[in-house]
């Protein structure tokens, strides 16, 4: 058992690991910025416009409707334009980061509609301008933001787990072909608590990074 978990296992925890982290930083910095839009452009935001809410909102819907494996299916044109193939490593990484993108853009617009108005109205009454009282409601929100993130990555590793099924690499393709094609229990089990693993250390960081800001 050591020595298959050594060999075939343990291997297919970097590429895990890659496409999850580099699929949450592409969502934090286009879903970062899509939640600021969502937030500022609501029906009583800052700069309310609702015809770009009603456009930003209804993209994030249809993005968030569709179930993840029906997503990787429709964006393989988009992967095979961007990485020149449809399975492998780089081409997982493109499904996973259109669907981190509009999740935690839509986690980000509600912690920042949860922070306190009368904040607000004390920055406005002070003669802030809209970018500063932004950078405001971003920092008192912080802790709920990386809460977010924190949820964003967790998906994202069920979600690498799926793309296995197109040969997308990491350990949801091992559990795949060792432990479903194969019968190899041993492996699937080993696999499982991997990702159990990856999700406990990613949650425990979380936890204590955003009480550490809502301390501070």
């Amino acid at each position: 058992m050591i020595n298959s978990y050594l060999k075939i296992v343990l291997p297919a925890l970097p590429e895990t690991l890659i496409m999850v982290l580099v699929s949450s930083l592409v969502g934090v910095i286009f879903g970062l910025p899509l939640g600021v839009l969502l937030y500022i452009s609501k029906e009583g935001g800052l700069k309310e416009n609702k015809r770009v809410y009603r456009f930003f909102d209804a993209f994030i819907n249809v993005f968030r409707s569709l179930p993840f494996i029906v997503l990787m299916l429709v964006l393989v044109p988009l992967t095979v334009l961007l990485v020149g193939k449809r399975i492998g490593l780089k081409a997982a990484i493109v499904p996973l980061s259109v669907s981190a993108i509009p999740f935690i853009a839509r986690l980000i617009e509600g912690d920042l509609s949860e922070v306190d108005k009368g904040i607000i109205e004390a920055a406005r009454s002070m003669g802030s301008s809209v970018k500063d009282i932004i950078k405001l409601v971003i920092h008192e929100a912080s802790p709920k933001l990386i809460s977010s993130v924190t949820m964003t990555v967790i998906s994202l590793v069920g979600q690498s787990a799926i793309v296995g099924t197109i040969g997308g690499g990491g350990l949801g393709d091992v559990a795949l072909r060792y432990g479903y094609q194969r019968n190899e229990i041993d492996i699937l089990w080993m696999s499982c608590i991997t990702i159990i693993l990856i999700v406990q250390s990613v949650q425990f960081v979380g936890m204590n990074v955003s009480r550490s800001l809502d301390k501070n």
